[in-house]
């Protein structure tokens, strides 16, 4: 198994997020060793979902997004669910957060909704890059090269299109912070 003890991921995620695109990626990230942060609009607990309808568990943030220091961690994660991603995109310190991370060519990964964060970034034009198929026409209004696999990586950017891909996108994410950390 990857030692990522040295690693620092940030998550953030905002009220609407799907559960396990939230607890199963930060789960492997730490059976892994990697310190992982959640960061959200507000300290209070934010309401998790099971495929957009149902509530389900809630997640407590660690710290506000205006508290993240970039410079603080090696990877970005973004869980999907249709209105985490979208609350956040109206955030302006959470589309700097990923605007930072991308200038800096560090791991950000997204998953289902969560590349709507990315566009909102200015972060996948002529990138490659898979999502739900129900935001694939905005990412490729906003340059990208839209695939429908699995997981897809280009560069430091990992995406992925749904829970039935979170095995594939949680070892993309480690394998690359395994590289990141070997340099």
């Amino acid at each position: 198994m990857a030692d990522l003890s040295q690693a620092r991921v940030l998550m953030i995620a905002a009220d609407g997020f799907e559960t396990v695109e939230l607890f199963e990626p930060r789960r492997a990230l730490e059976d892994a060793g990697a310190a992982v942060t959640l960061a959200s609009i507000g300290i209070d607990p934010s309401q998790g979902m099971k495929q957009d309808l149902n509530k389900a568990e809630m997640a407590t943030p660690d710290l506000t997004l205006d508290q993240v220091d970039t410079d603080d961690y090696d990877a970005l994660v973004i869980p999907g669910g249709t209105c985490n991603p979208d609350k956040l995109r109206h955030e302006e310190r959470a589309v700097e957060i990923v605007a930072e991370f991308m200038e800096d060519d560090k791991i950000v990964a997204a998953i289902c909704h969560g590349p709507w964060l990315l566009v909102e970034a200015d972060a996948v034009d002529g990138r490659r890059v898979t999502s739900f198929v129900s935001i694939r026409t905005d990412l490729e209004n906003a340059g990208a090269e839209v695939v429908d696999e699995p997981v897809v990586v280009d560069g430091n950017l990992i995406t992925s299109r749904k829970p039935d891909d979170l095995p594939a996108f949680n070892q993309a994410i480690i394998a690359a912070l395994v590289e990141e950390l070997a340099d």
